[in-house]
């Protein structure tokens, strides 16, 4: 897991080949005024996922992991609170893996808790298992996922 200021992870492109585009797609002028809901970058390899609302809290937001992609979660206005446990240390999972949805949940609780700020983006891979929109303010995130296979 990378948390760090937008403006600031250029440093970490060269671990993973998609990235700079992933954050190029973050960087672009009218990000903050993108609907709500999915938005196509490079068809499956890349796409955003815009949201705004009010976090659930940390008792109402379990781990989750994914296979398939890597999450950078941007945090456009607000703040978020996002759990972190080691995908491998996970011992209990909700239920069998959505491979379709490429999400798992897990009943573990977080080694630790990470509040991320507005114009900060954390860099999710798929051995970080993570409990996001944990904060309970208004949130304004946009999460692109990144495939792993690119």
């Amino acid at each position: 897991m990378i948390i760090c200021p937008l403006n600031a992870a250029d440093r970490y492109v060269p671990t993973h080949v998609g990235l700079a585009a992933a954050l190029a797609a973050l960087r672009r002028p009218d990000l903050a005024a993108l609907a709500d809901g999915r938005h196509e970058v490079d068809s499956q390899r890349l796409f955003l996922l815009v949201a705004r609302g009010v976090g659930r809290g940390q008792a109402e937001s379990p781990l989750e992991a994914h296979r398939r992609y890597i999450d950078l979660q941007y945090v456009v206005a607000g703040q978020d609170l996002i759990g972190w446990r080691p995908t491998d240390e996970c011992r209990a999972p909700r239920g069998a893996f959505d491979a379709d949805r490429d999400i798992g949940f897990f009943d573990d609780a977080p080694a630790t808790w990470l509040k991320v700020a507005a114009g900060c983006v954390a860099i999710l891979f798929p051995e970080d298992a993570h409990a996001p929109l944990a904060d309970s303010g208004e949130l304004h995130k946009v999460v692109v996922k990144l495939a792993v296979e690119w």
